[in-house]
């Protein structure tokens, strides 16, 4: 399928100069000026060419509906109106043809439409009338014809160029005003399944069923007459699937808002300049990165702009968002409480640990394990999606929100009856908004509801009055004013009672004293990257941790309203182990005592050890591949913590991991799900090659 091209070039611009960035389309018009003409013309300049990806971003925007072309089996081409609410519509289809339509896309300007069937044909329609304007014989131009050659994939470029893939292996630059043959490339060993481009469309990448993943630049060459001929030249390529690649995608990083100045958090000087981090040197705002997936169940992201120069970035297939919370219940005989969120249900756990001690550092465990009994279980209405949900640290109530309401539940222990354990529903007032983010007060008597229309409202779970309604901003002068933030996707309370961290989907940070009821300070984005994981101090509650999607570590002291001595000291300057840490880090987990000065940092792929007391050393390993080697099999030897501990002790994980937490001072409970148990729930098994030496 095709979404069709947007070609609202002024209400673009226009919006583009007056709101801030969001999920959108990389900012070049069809068939303008500017930008995009200056990039056809300097394509022999690799500086130029990599300028012109670093593209800036504009939400879609079309005054009616967009068209949506869908490839068909029958040998027809449907179209579909996409409205603005968000439905999909039947419009119409183009004329049946032989054979199955396999592949579908516009032209840049949207007046034509280019269709692929498993005849060996391109055809070219009309984008109004609908009518056929001229057909394309592949097997001509390539290494197969009729029946035996499929068109899988099909990309129609601003300059003219159409581009086909097919099941000869060959890859075809045609002219798409006449249908004549440009260029052909044969470098696949296989069907070519997929076609993407960069923004810029001066490069092209081809995926294939031999794996490989393939770049293709428009080059300029100057031939004998003296004239300047442009041709697509063969790069290089990547091989990070182990079978089949099945589609391409070109995506451009949004991760903030435009920054202010004033706001950006600098770096402290010092004689050494920072590392940055292996997959951080290129994914950045703006810079496009090219995903691949295939039939080994893989994600990958590469540099579209740099894609032979760093390794490809495998990504984790466990959700960003937590979706489970553990609480060390207080009111049930202290047995500790997990939260698991699904899409339409909730689960309320109690964890029991089985036969096994857990070692003394919290890090692995010597035969130790743990199990869960289900409690209780709320589905929401069918139709619905759950958005986000929390749970009381006492245990006693519980709430989730989907796109219509949040809920607040209570959760009692029967000492009599057939059943154990009972749910009552309690009635929130009925024009509170859905939440984007909920949040338990330490002591929960509250419960906070970060509401989609950017404000937080404050309600007593017990009289179920709203207490307090707090609007984030940016200065103090705008205390009163109407809500104009982004909204809040992340909320972190202290655990005496005093502090509400409020985490925006840009990273912006808004500290709210709930003593007092006003907002306290506002932290800007952190160097440029949303916040990933965060919470306040057991040993103090002023000391607030957050970890970005660059993977670095703040501490800030927000009662005076500065960074940490700690950060200023080493967030800057982090051990490199820490700096290569695999995968985003997306949660933390602090020792449940008041004297505890260690957080456990993780991700899905391993856990980190952070010590705020102890000094942060030089590393005395090269990298963290030579660290990860002392963990056989996802855990840590003993011996070596107990002879060699220092700060930034690491642990891989062998199956990616859900979620960390400590149950007590001296163990933690790791959840993980192993990938084959999720590729067995997929309709078709996926297609798996052992690699010789693994």
């Amino acid at each position: 399928m095709a979404a069709e091209p947007c070609t609202g070039g002024d209400k673009l611009n226009q919006r583009m100069d007056s709101g801030p960035y969001e999920n959108g389309h990389s900012n070049y018009m069809n068939g303008g000026s500017g930008d995009d003409g200056s990039s056809m013309s300097e394509e022999d300049n690799e500086e130029d060419d990599d300028d012109n990806d670093s593209v800036e971003l504009h939400e879609h925007l079309d005054a009616g509906s967009s068209r949506l072309a869908v490839a068909c089996d029958d040998g027809c081409v449907r179209l579909y109106n996409i409205t603005t609410m968000g439905e999909l519509t039947y419009s119409r289809s183009l004329p049946r043809v032989s054979g199955r339509t396999l592949s579908v896309t516009w032209s840049p300007d949207a007046s034509k439409i280019y269709s692929g069937s498993s005849d060996g044909f391109i055809r070219c329609w009309d984008g109004k009338s609908m009518h056929e304007i001229y057909r394309i014989t592949v097997g001509l131009g390539g290494l197969g014809s009729g029946p035996e050659l499929c068109i899988w994939s099909l990309l129609a470029l601003r300059c003219g160029t159409l581009v086909s893939a097919d099941s000869t292996g060959s890859l075809h630059f045609w002219d798409s005003r006449h249908g004549t043959l440009l260029q052909t490339h044969t470098y696949h060993k296989g069907d070519v399944n997929a076609l993407a481009a960069a923004p810029s469309h001066n490069r092209v990448f081809s995926a294939g069923s031999d794996g490989q993943v393939i770049l293709y630049k428009l080059s300029t060459e100057v031939v004998e007459s003296g004239e300047l001929m442009k041709k697509w030249v063969y790069v290089g390529y990547v091989r990070a699937h182990t079978h089949d690649v099945k589609a391409l995608a070109v995506a451009v990083p949004i991760s903030r808002e435009d920054a202010c100045p004033e706001e950006i958090l600098k770096r402290p000087r010092g004689r050494n300049k920072p590392q940055e981090f292996s997959y951080h040197k290129w994914a950045h705002l703006g810079v496009p990165m090219l995903i691949s997936a295939g039939d080994d169940t893989k994600l990958f992201a590469y540099s579209a702009k740099e894609f032979t120069k760093f390794s490809p970035h495998d990504i984790s297939p466990a959700p960003q968002r937590l979706p489970i919370q553990l609480v060390h219940n207080i009111k049930f005989n202290q047995t500790p409480l997990l939260l698991v969120q699904g899409s339409q249900s909730l689960d309320i756990l109690s964890v029991r640990l089985k036969n096994g001690t857990v070692s003394e550092h919290g890090y692995g465990t010597c035969g130790g394990s743990a199990a869960t009994d289900l409690i209780a279980r709320v589905k929401c209405t069918a139709s619905r999606k759950i958005i986000c949900s929390a749970i009381a640290s006492s245990g006693a109530f519980f709430a989730y929100s989907d796109h219509s309401k949040p809920s607040l539940f209570e959760l009692k222990r029967n000492e009599s009856g057939k059943q154990a354990w009972t749910v009552n529903k309690k009635k929130l007032p009925a024009d509170f908004p859905y939440a984007h983010s909920l949040l338990f007060s330490s002591d929960s008597s509250r419960l906070l509801i970060a509401g989609h229309d950017r404000m937080i409202y404050v309600v007593d779970v017990l009289s179920l009055e709203l207490k307090h309604i707090f609007i984030p901003h940016r200065k103090e002068n705008e205390e009163g004013l109407p809500p104009s933030e982004p909204p809040i996707t992340k909320m972190f309370a202290s655990s005496d009672g005093q502090w509400l961290a409020a985490v925006n989907c840009f990273g912006d940070v808004y500290i709210f004293n709930l003593e007092l009821q006003r907002q306290h300070w506002f932290i800007a984005r952190l160097d440029g990257a949303s916040v990933t994981a965060g919470g306040f101090t057991p040993r103090n509650n002023n000391v607030l941790i957050l970890s970005t999607s660059s993977n670095q570590v703040y501490a800030f002291d927000v009662e005076a309203k500065q960074l940490g001595e700690w950060s200023r000291k080493h967030t800057f300057s982090l051990p490199r182990r820490y700096q290569e840490f695999p995968g985003e880090v997306f949660g933390l987990s602090f020792t449940p005592t008041a004297s505890a000065s260690s957080v456990v940092v993780y991700s899905p792929r391993a856990m980190c050890l952070i010590d705020f007391v102890m000094p942060v050393e030089k590393d005395d390993l090269p990298n963290l591949q030579e660290v990860l080697k002392m963990f056989p099999n996802g855990t840590l030897r003993k011996r070596k913590l107990e002879t060699n501990k220092k700060n930034f002790d690491f642990c891989s994980f062998k199956d990616p991991v859900l979620f960390v937490g400590h149950i007590s001072k001296n163990s933690v409970l790791v959840i993980d799900k192993p990938w084959i148990q999720v590729v067995k729930t997929f309709d078709a098994q996926p297609v798996h090659r052992h690699i010789y030496g693994t």
